[in-house]
């Protein structure tokens, strides 16, 4: 087992790679969610009518480069959240598991989820300012505009203009959204991962190897994409917003849901899953591979006295 601070490594490692593979989908997801925002279902002008229709439209109008906006502030937002994620995810459940069973092997799903929610969720904390201002880039479209446009030149430049108009409060406007989203996310992730791993692995006597990791990624990928949709969709407003729109995370969802109807808060569901499917699967399996690199360097190179610190 790689060291803490190995594993935050190699999971932020591998969360970039994944990344720059769905980050277009992310785009398109994230315009899906802002059409028609706190606008009646039959008064709202679809201009993007789907995920390939977006696809389209964006690369026609923008350019490849309308589809990857953000995608700098999108490898820091990366390796600080699913560096905590995947780095502090087992030692925060070996802990619990010694405490509560004097055994820190022991597999419980209540131990296992509670795990996975907190260590998400301290890495959406950690890097909302970052999602915030990718957030505001993959939103912005001279062409075709949804939801409230912020024209910054780029990432650094958002952060400075938001921390010169709004202060640090800016910086983490929608934090809770964030962590309510991860939490949800996380708390199904890793656990899912492991339990279809070990189901695969018994039931159908698959071996550890590069086709078990895809099919517990699915698996987990699949069941990430619905727990957290809602809540990606209120932090998208929330992070999107100008002034105070809304007040908090239920506000977001009990203006959204009465003025656009219940459905609302499942726009762009399918691009997020296109995104989110890959992502999860190439995550996880890069990051399978990841930590035995890390694993391997820390074993040659870290002597047992410094391992034990980190």
């Amino acid at each position: 087992m790689s060291t803490t601070t190995g594993a935050f490594i190699a999971g932020g490692i591998a969360a970039c790679g994944a990344v720059t593979v769905t980050h277009s989908f992310e785009t398109v997801k994230i315009r899906l969610q802002l059409q028609g925002e706190l606008q009646a279902k039959d008064a709202a002008v679809k201009k993007y009518k789907g995920v390939f229709h977006a696809v389209k439209v964006i690369l026609k109008n923008e350019g490849p480069r309308g589809l990857f906006q953000g995608i700098g502030s999108a490898y820091v937002y990366q390796v600080l959240m699913n560096g905590c994620r995947l780095g502090f995810y087992e030692p925060i459940r070996g802990g619990l598991a010694s405490t509560i069973y004097k055994d820190a092997h022991v597999q419980s799903l209540g131990v296992n989820v509670f795990s996975g929610a907190v260590s998400g969720m301290l890495g959406a904390a950690l890097g909302s300012p970052f999602f915030l201002v990718k957030t505001r880039l993959q939103s912005h479209s001279p062409f075709l505009p949804v939801g409230t446009q912020h024209n910054y030149k780029n990432a650094v430049d958002g952060l400075r203009k938001i921390h010169n108009t709004e202060g640090i409060k800016g910086l983490y406007r929608g934090v809770g959204a964030a962590m309510v989203r991860t939490g949800f996310g996380s708390s199904v992730q890793l656990p899912t991962y492991f339990l279809a791993k070990r189901r695969l692995m018994r039931h159908l006597g698959m071996e550890d190897g590069p086709a078990l990791h895809f099919a517990s990624s699915t698996a987990s990928g699949f069941a990430v994409c619905c727990v957290m949709h809602p809540p990606d969709t209120i932090m998208s407003r929330l992070y999107n917003q100008t002034g105070n729109l809304y007040t908090g995370v239920f506000d977001c969802l009990y203006k959204t849901v009465k003025t656009e109807g219940i459905f609302a808060i499942y726009k762009g569901f399918f691009a997020h899953l296109a995104r989110i499917l890959p992502h999860t699967i190439l995550t996880l399996s890069l990051a399978e591979q990841t930590n035995k690199l890390m694993r391997r360097f820390e074993d040659r190179w870290l002597p047992d006295s410094i391992r034990a610190k980190i």
